[in-house]
């Protein structure tokens, strides 16, 4: 099969990774890549939200199946493009359409969705400019501290948590009349704060059947401790160490049940992947919110885990036969600890070349924001490196992953060297 992945994070570098050892995956094209993605397939120079240019591609290349990493192409139809398309129509995309996608465009949606099945989470109201005065008359009711949800995509920013009611009705009057996230919080979610520890689960779905892939656990501050500005990610542990059996199975229950019969019921086709974002009150889960695709940099913790062939799983989406296809996970832990452009996430440095990848001992290095200019591969700014280690335990790969994480270097290079030790 000839497979094209789109996007160009330490996401997409896994999948790539993973796919490329498949003996189903006979070519592999990545859109845009990066300079890590081109050693285990063809980096093609395609934005991931231009639809006329991918269908070029997947009809010059004969491309046979095509997985969306980021979430932006999905929630613009890129899905419904193809199903629309005479030529493209019977070229499987992994990755749900426009409405399912919704799950993770909208906040709003996703909220009432999980009331509509009866889906534990924190209880909430969503508020428009127009209602602005009703939010003020809301935000007393929660307790403290408030969250507040931009209802659109972000980019991983549109998430504040307010310790003063005076505070929540700044920010909701910056987001709502003043376009703090731009469109994306034309509406806002007000949220009740849950106590406890998040983690994630992700699901992978035919819209029938489903898998239960591993669960994992991200770092979003940029500060050790958990301190200072959130970030898109600067880390990752798989499995969850309180993510037992018994915890997963009310997650089971209580979540994705509900969820893939819920969008059964409503008439949503989905075929592709669902991040569940969970929080563990006390030792049962409530759900904070939904992806419509794999997290990053959760993606380059949970991949390495999965020892069965994932062409095959995917292929299982595809054709509608899931149950059918086999699911082996590792015992083993994987940790991921992710080198940031110097600034980051604020006014970050770029074009730095990265020397010292040749040293890493016991990890794997997924690429994100890099690119190659001759010999040299440079990092590009914001997330530049995942360092993933698998590992017998979690102290070894933590440890492990931090040391190798400490032989690369470029101006500026920084991560975090406590990822994971809160678990230990």
């Amino acid at each position: 099969m000839n497979i094209l992945i789109l996007g160009s994070g330490g996401r997409e570098s896994a999948f790539a990774w993973k796919l490329a050892q498949s003996p189903k995956c006979s070519k592999l094209f990545i859109a845009p890549g990066n300079a890590g993605t081109g050693q285990y397939g063809t980096n093609v120079n395609i934005a991931v939200n231009d639809f006329e240019s991918i269908k070029q591609c997947v009809l010059t290349n004969s491309i046979d199946l095509v997985l969306v990493g980021p979430e932006e192409p999905l929630v613009r139809g890129i899905h419904d493009f193809f199903l629309a398309d005479e030529q493209l129509k019977n070229v499987p995309v992994i990755g749900p359409q426009a409405e399912g996608a919704q799950l993770e465009g909208s906040k709003d949606f996703s909220k009432q969705f999980m009331e509509r099945h009866n889906i534990p989470a924190a209880t909430s109201k969503t508020f428009t400019r127009d209602t602005l005065q009703e939010g003020f008359d809301y935000l007393p009711t929660i307790g403290l501290p408030i969250v507040l949800k931009a209802d659109g995509l972000a980019a991983g920013k549109g998430v504040l948590i307010c310790l003063t009611v005076q505070e929540a009705q700044q920010e909701l009057i910056e987001m709502l009349t003043e376009a703090k996230f731009g469109d994306a919080s034309s509406k806002v979610v007000v949220e009740q704060f849950l106590q406890g520890i998040e983690l994630s689960v992700f699901v992978l779905t035919d819209g029938n059947n489903y898998k239960i892939l591993p669960s994992a656990k991200d770092y979003k501050r940029i500060g050790e401790g958990d301190t200072g500005l959130n970030t898109g990610g600067m880390g990752s542990v798989s499995p969850v160490p309180f993510a037992d059996a018994e915890f997963i199975k009310k997650v089971e229950d209580r979540v994705i049940i509900p969820t893939i019969e819920g969008l059964k019921q409503e008439g949503i086709p989905y075929k592709g992947f669902i991040f569940i974002g969970l929080m563990n009150c006390g030792g049962d889960p409530y759900m904070i919110e939904y992806n419509c695709r794999m997290g990053d940099p959760e993606t380059e913790s949970v991949l390495p885990r999965i020892e069965s062939d994932f062409v095959e799983l995917l292929l299982g989406v595809a054709e509608g036969n899931l149950n059918e296809k086999e699911l082996i996970i590792s015992n083993k832990v994987a940790a991921t600890v992710v080198c940031v452009a110097g600034g980051y996430p604020g006014e970050y440095l770029k074009n730095k070349a990265i020397s010292g990848m040749e040293n890493v001992r016991g990890s794997h290095v997924f690429q994100a924001g890099t690119t190659q200019q001759g010999e040299d591969i440079l990092a590009t700014g914001g997330r530049v490196l995942a360092i993933t280690s698998l590992q017998d335990n979690m102290f070894d790969a933590l440890q492990q992953a931090t040391a190798d994480a400490s032989r690369i270097y470029y101006d500026g290079c920084y991560f975090r060297k406590d990822i994971g030790f809160d678990l230990i």
